[in-house]
This record gives C-alpha cells, sequence and structure tokens, in this order.
C-alpha cells in the first residue's frame, strides 16, 4: 500500500488528523456498512478521542472536496477515526488485509507527525538565525520584495516587430 494515498486521506477535523470510514472501509476493501457494523458491535472500544461522528456541518463542508453527489450514496454522517481509532479498528475488523492496511496508516500517521516535528525545528532555527542577525534577514526580504516588484511589471517583448 503506497504512504502517499493513505496520506491524501488523512484529514484535519476539529484540530485533529483523522480518518474517515468511507475511505477507510475503501482501503480494507469492504463496504462502509460492514465497517460501520463492526464499530457499532464494539462501540466500547472507541471513545470520543477515538472517533466521532460528523455534523452535518462538516460533512457538507468536506462533501465538497470530496465531490460527492447530494443525491444518493450516504445516510448516515460519516465516523472520523483518529489514530488511535484507526489502530483499534484492528482488533474488530480481524482480517489479514485490515492488519496489513493498519500497519501502513500507522506508519503513514508516524510520518506525518515526524514531518510536523522537523518543520517545527527548522522553523525555529530560522527565527533563531533572524534573532541573531536582523540586518542580513531585512536585507534579504528587501532584496526578495524588489525582485518580486520588478517581474511582476511589464517587460519589452525580445523580438521582431512587425
Amino acid at each position: 500500500m503506497k504512504l502517499e494515498i493513505i496520506q491524501q486521506q488523512i484529514i484535519e477535523l476539529r484540530g485533529q488528523k483523522v480518518m474517515l470510514d468511507f475511505h477507510l472501509a475503501n482501503l480494507y476493501e469492504i463496504e462502509t456498512k460492514v465497517l460501520k457494523q463492526a464499530v457499532k458491535r464494539n462501540i466500547n472500544r472507541f471513545p470520543n478521542d477515538f472517533m466521532f461522528e460528523l455534523t452535518k456541518e462538516e460533512f457538507e463542508n468536506l462533501r465538497s472536496q470530496f465531490v460527492t453527489s447530494k443525491r444518493g450514496g450516504i445516510r448516515y454522517m460519516p465516523f472520523a477515526f483518529t489514530e488511535q481509532g484507526v489502530a483499534m479498528l484492528s482488533s474488530v475488523l480481524n482480517s489479514e488485509k485490515a492488519i496489513a492496511i493498519n500497519i501502513a496508516i500507522m506508519r503513514t500517521f508516524v510520518s506525518l507527525r515526524q514531518f510536523a516535528l522537523n518543520y517545527k525545528e527548522l522553523n525555529d532555527k530560522i527565527t533563531e538565525i533572524e534573532k541573531q542577525f536582523p540586518d542580513i534577514y531585512k536585507i534579504l526580504n528587501f532584496l526578495m520584495d524588489k525582485e518580486n516588484s520588478t517581474s511582476s511589471k511589464e517587460r519589452n517583448k525580445i523580438g521582431y516587430k512587425k
């Protein structure tokens, strides 16, 4: 399973990285209805910090991103699973495919978290350099602004004129 495919299906909702039930069902190659039934049979394994149901407003905001039609398809609001909720799914959906997919999903969540940490470290280092060398930072910003302003101006075309 390619991690990029999974990465595209991890969204931020209510300040958490989550995956929606229909994306997970697609990855597990089962119907969304089957996934939801398994979760509902084991609902005590899924507290609010593991899984929550989307509100109509949240779903409508996401609908345009997924380009789904208003007719047909979804009768009930989707479930959103956090990283811990996805991990718990492996105990509810006990198949070889579910286990393999869960391993790939966990690796994706870890790589996203690592990327965020690396980005924060890089941002902190840049901020530290800006504090140590404020004059150089001002000059670089000036040069970048100057280059952006000249590139946006109309330039004379080079070549033969008719």
